[in-house]
């Protein structure tokens, strides 16, 4: 079922929903019904709902009442799922799958459940399969292990998207994103992503062995990413929406308390299994680390070793290089510093396009840029423009489609007479003083896999033309 799970993604979200997306409302529905059914038996289970019952048995318990922390945190896992897929879907919907149908359909349910151990206490062993009917045991069976493909699947879309914004952020190297809907740019699939994914879920399936065997392991997972959530949200509404800062420290001091105290009694079980992401969660830092500092080594020896574009463009007036019809567009990570594919073509060809277009790609670092906004065109003199296309870290970054928005510029640009001169660098690590060997290896070897930058942003692959070059780390 995993395996045929994950094959299915490329075939779009769309068609995972449509196929998924119905089984999901009946789950809940169904297990809303068994939690009315047993409130309804012995309703003095809502007299839950009073917090001074949970006061009493944290004061009662003592100690006990902190180890238990673990286990009850694994009663509401699943919601970061729908959190982790915001960026893929939008807020609105969340909200409504959550306010709507998720979440009061939990709430009754595990009344429900309450209930039933108050009834029969016996029941401990395996209150939610106990509290239906006799005859709807093995559709309940079936139906739960569908609603488990649905979970899964809020997460694999959740990953797709966090792994573009990473490309996008300069936190990963560029993968293939495919986009398989025309109507939604949200969905979409990475295949690197997706075959990593399965290899670690059949990897953790055949460690583990049981569901219960990983739970520990889960609740390690989830009280992590809640407490690094709600620690983000304070730098968000502190420096992103400038709220005064008490109220800032106030509003999340609250929930970074309550993490803790969950993220706390989860860490008792590391033993048991709770290892097993924080180790997967340092070798995905290591990496994200790595290719961005990697990077950022790599953009500051080209502009050591590159040449001022001022200066080259004063030169102009003295060489004079021969100047041929048509466009060329050569892409630079930096703006102010010459393309190393332009000084190689006129080192090669003694030739120059009559129009030189030097081509700088920004990614901001909010998720979409209005069209309006998308690209700025400064004309340099000797029929040289400086190009810059700006993307959100959600918008598909595409080349092709930016540059028809140059005509409105003062920048008209004709497909059939412009050329696309690339780069393709060859990291060569060095003694230098940047990162450990070992990691600047690692990011060698990371930026040979990359996709290349005409196929991910989109550029016309038969007006590409890609030189060689080698930077030393």
């Amino acid at each position: 079922m995993v395996v045929g799970l994950f094959a299915l993604q490329r075939q779009g979200t769309s068609v995972v929903g449509a196929l998924f997306g119905p089984v999901a409302v009946l789950w809940f529905l169904a297990i809303a019904a068994m939690g009315i059914h047993g409130i309804a038996s012995n309703p003095q289970v809502l007299f839950a709902l009073d917090p001074f019952h949970a006061l009493g048995f944290v004061t009662q318990h003592g100690w006990a009442s902190f180890a238990v922390l673990g286990a009850v945190l694994l009663a509401f896992t699943g919601a970061e799922a729908l959190y982790a897929d915001m960026g893929h879907f939008g807020k609105a919907p969340i909200r409504i799958a959550w306010f709507g149908l998720v979440f009061p359909s939990l709430a009754l349910n595990y009344f429900g459940q309450g209930a039933l151990l108050i009834t029969d206490p016996k029941a401990v062993e395996n209150p939610f399969y106990l509290l239906a009917p006799d005859w709807a045991l093995y559709p309940l069976v079936v139906l739960a292990a569908a609603a488990t493909v649905i979970a899964s699947q809020a997460t694999i879309s959740g990953t797709y998207s966090l792994t573009k914004q990473a490309i996008q952020l300069d936190y990963l190297p560029r993968m293939n994103v495919m986009q398989t809907s025309a109507k939604e740019r949200g969905q979409i699939y990475l295949p690197g992503a997706n075959w990593v994914l399965l290899v670690v879920i059949v990897a953790a399936i055949i460690g583990f062995g049981s569901s219960t065997r990983l739970a520990s392991a889960y609740g390690v997972a989830v009280s992590g990413t809640m407490l690094a959530t709600t620690i983000l949200t304070f730098f968000v509404i502190r420096f992103g929406w400038g709220y005064n800062l008490a109220l800032c420290i106030a509003a999340t001091g609250f929930f970074i308390l309550i993490d803790i105290a969950f993220f706390a009694s989860s860490v008792l079980k590391i033993a048991e299994g709770g290892w097993f992401p924080l180790a997967l969660g340092a070798i995905v830092f290591t990496v994200m680390t790595t290719w961005h500092r990697g990077r950022q080594l790599a953009m500051a020896r080209q502009k050591q070793t590159g040449t001022p574009l001022e200066s080259f463009l004063g030169s102009l007036a003295e060489r004079r290089p021969h100047r041929v019809a048509g466009t060329a567009v050569f892409m630079a990570g930096n703006a102010d510093a010459l393309s190393r594919a332009l000084l190689q073509n006129l080192e090669c060809n003694k030739v120059l396009h009559e129009r030189v277009v030097l081509l700088t790609i920004v990614i901001r670092d909010y998720p979409w840029v209005a069209s309006s906004e998308r690209i700025e065109v400064e004309p340099l003199g000797h029929g040289f423009y400086r190009l810059m296309i700006y993307f959100g870290f959600i918008d598909r970054p595409d080349v092709s489609q930016a540059l028809e928005l140059c005509s409105q510029r003062g920048l008209a640009l004709d497909p059939l007479q412009t050329w696309f001169l690339l780069s393709r660098a060859t990291v060569i690590p060095t003694a230098r003083k940047g990162m450990a060997p070992w990691r600047e290896r690692l990011f060698a070897a990371m930026a040979r896999n990359a996709r290349t930058a005409g196929d991910y942003f989109n550029i016309p692959p038969s007006r590409v033309i890609e030189q060689g070059t080698k930077i030393e780390i």
